[in-house]
C-alpha cells in the first residue's frame, strides 16, 4: 500500500472562491477506491485522479 509520505512533502493549493461553510467542503470521496481526498493537499488529488489506483495509507 503507497503511503501518503511516500508521495512527498505537502502541497498545498490556493482556494478559489469564498471561504468554505465548514471543514467537510474541502473533502470529495473518491469514485475509484472511495476514500474521501482532502483537495488542499495536490498530492492526494493527483493520487485519485489516475483511473486505476489503490486506497492511500494516511501516516503524515
Amino acid at each position: 500500500m503507497t503511503k501518503l509520505s511516500d508521495l512527498g512533502p505537502p502541497i498545498t493549493g490556493t482556494r478559489h472562491g469564498g471561504p468554505p461553510k465548514n471543514e467537510a467542503e474541502h473533502f470529495y470521496t473518491c469514485p475509484t477506491c472511495g476514500q474521501p481526498v482532502d483537495m488542499r493537499d495536490l498530492r492526494q488529488v493527483i493520487w485519485h485522479d489516475k483511473p486505476v489506483h489503490n486506497r492511500l495509507e494516511m501516516d503524515a
